[in-house]
């Protein structure tokens, strides 16, 4: 289904290609919604039905028939990429459509060696090189619930070893009275390092610390929304960071208040629409706390990395006014000016979403359920004429410096390459043994 709306958005609109938000983006925003997924997902899941549809439609028909599963699915796509010629690529995909479905027993190892053993006889250049260990690096933070966050790291051991003498490094640049554990220092000593500090605050407490030499950098910013009695320590409700899903509980919020600038929120009411396209910071302070996030369906991604967009344009009439205001990230601001979508904002901030397909959507404020007040109306809009939207302001879109198609032909261009030196060099005897190869496809 989602291929058949792919079909139908390119026959209708084109590729699009030098687009910025091209139908590509545009297709993955309307799956998005449609299925309450992620833009990433559903581009994922779009990347596999254009495969179903113009590279291996064999092998995508016993996908649908129930005969191969998605995960092996998966796995012929990733393995058979790098294909570029159009009869091999038909070729391979009719031999893996007449042996997968004797393949079900088979582990994703086996069955991405024996995709590669069938790729091999028809393009020794496209098969997937295996992936080198060091390729396995990696770093993954896990919001715990409980105002900590879980660091998960695997690392190139030099890198490593340096990082493990960096911060045991600056946790000794306290004094020997600071009540800190070592571990609680070196946890310490990771933050100082996002700032490019020197050393750590010691906080021993005394007024002539031999430790406090020299000045503290300025500290990374997060924005933190919180209730004014857990600010003053004696509420219970926690705090949310923008950008992040953990709650911060209200104790530590009383701490952090201690030493954190405070900015209040001033919800606007009833207040009058204000003179200028671009909102104030008070009222730009306040749409960003409301929505928390992108309000597309779907999205999260922060309202401090997004735009502050007018529901109704500007041009048309539309004021600057928190109920005419919301959150949008820049993709699906561009989404929402160039792609046919419509949107209608009511007082508390809700938005009702109208897709080029017709089908509705509702989204809420993200602070909906951590701090109702903020959703309280800010005041009903006087009606505005309705203006018809123009959605073909092709010269305004931003345009692509190369294309997909562009960047695709680049990347299996050089990876064929590389296989192909690679295996020039083990004929020659200069390459070593391969390490054990990683025959997963990419997490997408």
């Amino acid at each position: 289904m989602i291929g058949e709306l792919d079909a139908l958005r390119l026959r209708l609109l084109g590729e699009r290609e030098t687009w910025c938000t091209d139908t590509q983006e545009a297709v993955a925003a309307e799956v998005a919604a449609a299925m309450c997924i992620s833009q990433a997902l559903a581009t994922s899941y779009l990347y596999y039905a254009r495969a179903m549809r113009t590279r291996l439609p064999l092998v995508g028909a016993l996908l649908q028939a129930g005969d191969v599963d998605y995960r092996a699915f998966q796995t012929i796509v990733y393995r058979t990429d790098l294909i570029a010629d159009v009869e091999v690529m038909a070729s391979v995909d009719g031999e893996l459509a007449a042996k997968a479905q004797r393949w079900p027993a088979m582990t994703h190892s086996a069955l991405a060696a024996a995709v590669d053993r069938i790729v091999a006889r028809a393009d020794l250049d496209a098969v997937r090189r295996r992936r080198e260990r060091q390729a396995e690096r990696e770093l993954s933070i896990f919001d715990s619930g409980n105002g900590l966050t879980e660091v998960f790291g695997r690392l190139l051991s030099p890198d490593a070893h340096a990082l493990d003498a960096r911060l045991d490094a600056l946790a000794r640049t306290v004094c020997n009275a600071d009540p800190r554990t070592r571990n609680q220092r070196r946890a310490d000593a990771m933050a100082a390092l996002t700032v490019g500090a020197d050393r750590l605050g010691c906080r021993c407490g005394q007024p002539h610390c031999p430790a406090a030499g020299s000045p503290l950098p300025s500290p990374v910013i997060i924005h933190v929304v919180a209730d004014q009695a857990s600010i003053e320590g004696h509420g219970r409700e926690p705090g949310s960071m923008i950008g992040s899903d953990a709650l911060i509980p209200a104790d530590l919020i009383a701490e952090l208040a201690q030493s954190a600038k405070l900015r209040p929120l001033i919800h606007p009411n009833d207040a009058a629409p204000e003179p200028n396209y671009v909102p104030s910071q008070a009222l730009t302070d306040f749409v960003r706390c409301r929505d928390l996030t992108c309000r597309f369906p779907g999205c999260d991604r922060p309202a401090v990395r997004c735009d502050v967009d007018h529901t109704i344009p500007h041009a048309d009439g539309g004021p600057t006014h928190a109920s005419n205001l919301k959150c949008l990230c820049r993709l699906h601001h561009l989404i929402k000016t160039f792609w046919g979508w419509r949107d209608q904002q009511l007082p508390d901030g809700t938005l009702i979403w109208a897709a080029p397909s017709g089908h509705t959507y509702v989204t809420t404020p993200g602070s909906a359920l951590l701090f109702p007040q903020l959703c309280t109306p800010t005041g009903t809009l006087d009606s505005i004429a309705h203006r018809p939207r123009r959605t073909d302001h092709t010269a305004m879109m931003p345009k692509r410096r190369r294309t997909r198609a562009q960047n695709r032909a680049r990347y299996v261009a050089d990876e064929r390459r590389h296989n192909r030196l690679l295996r020039q060099a083990r004929r020659a005897g200069i390459a070593g043994r391969e390490p054990p190869g990683d025959y997963e496809p990419p997490p997408f």
